[in-house]
């Protein structure tokens, strides 16, 4: 059993995943969003293994550079936006001066890629690619828990607009990727409340399954 724990981050109430092992003093987190102040709260007596990110837009990495320094945890990151913890205007920092200051970190220690696993917290997570939000989407399946980052959302998709983003591309990851999975599995995503696979697949306006 994982214990998930969300934390709303940020001016954009980012969703923040700390997962915790059963018994275990052991965690990782998804996404540490900016303003990470509650996050920093619960991960004091934890021992943070690691930082995956979904991807790798300033809402999802805002706290990294602080949690990394202090837990030294590495960083995974799909390597199609390896450089854009370094980059404000590739993270869309610098385009929203009213929400951010420009942000920035040191690059990830780990690439992120389709197929690949992490053994974290005594639990297997498999990789996907699931790109059309931005190039480096990844979502994370471990048993019944999928993390989707920005790509699905309950009854909402991910935006497109944004640089490398591709409508085609996101409908593509939905309807091949995340909608093949048991309808039962429950979806964690970066915004909002979580949903089930088979709540999307009949009733996101966006994104129906295909036939």
């Amino acid at each position: 059993m994982l214990n998930i724990r969300t934390f709303n981050l940020g001016p954009l109430q980012t969703n923040a995943y700390l997962v915790q092992g059963e018994n275990t003093s052991k965690a990782f987190i998804i996404d540490p969003g900016m303003n990470p102040k509650s996050l920093v709260r619960a991960i004091e007596n934890l021992e943070i293994e690691a930082i995956v990110l979904t991807h790798a837009h300033f809402d999802h990495m805002g706290g990294v550079e602080e949690i990394r320094n202090w837990k030294g945890c590495p960083v995974y990151l799909h390597a199609a936006e390896a450089e854009w913890l370094e980059s404000p205007k590739w993270n869309g920092s610098l385009r929203w001066p009213d929400v951010t200051e420009p942000l920035m970190t040191g690059p990830a220690e780990y690439d992120l890629a389709a197929g690949q696993t992490l053994n974290l917290v005594g639990h297997t997570f498999k990789v996907f690619h699931t790109p059309g939000h931005s190039p480096g989407s990844v979502s994370l399946l471990s048993g019944k828990n999928l993390f989707a980052g920005d790509v699905l959302f309950r009854s909402g998709v991910g935006r497109t607009d944004l640089p490398g983003g591709s409508e085609r591309e996101l409908i593509d990851s939905i309807q091949n990727t995340l909608y093949t999975f048991d309808e039962d599995i429950v979806v964690y995503p970066g915004h909002g409340p979580k949903t089930t696979i088979g709540f999307e697949k009949q009733n996101n306006p966006y994104v129906r399954a295909s036939r």
